[in-house]
């Protein structure tokens, strides 16, 4: 397995429940908590405090929207990876994540190893 603790997630998601459950798999597989935040400006403000090597954002949320989110992360650091994380599995979606830049997309409910395996690979580590 891959030496993954030198990389940072910040997670983004209105919900305590899944941020809970992505921390322990981040922490399951040896990556470091960057941060979490539950709506878009929030997001925002913890990806320039943190700079994390990235972000799992959930699309539906309160205040700012996953799209708009990752939009302004995108304007900020054009070499952002941001992974969608969404029980939205709607093409429409998919879609415009993908042209705003997403690097990966996850459709809840997940697997760990989905996860997982999608950061690996942005991150261009061995799966």
């Amino acid at each position: 397995m891959a030496d993954t603790r030198q990389y940072r997630v910040l997670v983004v998601d209105d919900s305590l429940f899944m941020r809970r459950e992505l921390k322990i798999i981040l922490e399951k597989y040896g990556f470091a908590l960057a941060g979490e935040a539950n709506n878009g400006l929030e997001a925002i403000k913890a990806y320039k405090t943190s700079r994390p090597d990235v972000v799992l954002l959930d699309i539906v949320m309160p205040i700012m929207d996953g799209i708009s989110t990752l939009r302004t992360i995108r304007e900020l650091d054009p070499t952002a990876c941001v992974i969608m994380v969404s029980s939205m599995s709607m093409q429409q979606k998919v879609v415009e994540a993908a042209r705003a830049g997403a690097k990966q997309f996850v459709v809840k409910p997940f697997k760990e190893e989905q996860v997982v395996a999608r950061i690996k690979q942005v991150l261009g580590l061995p799966a």
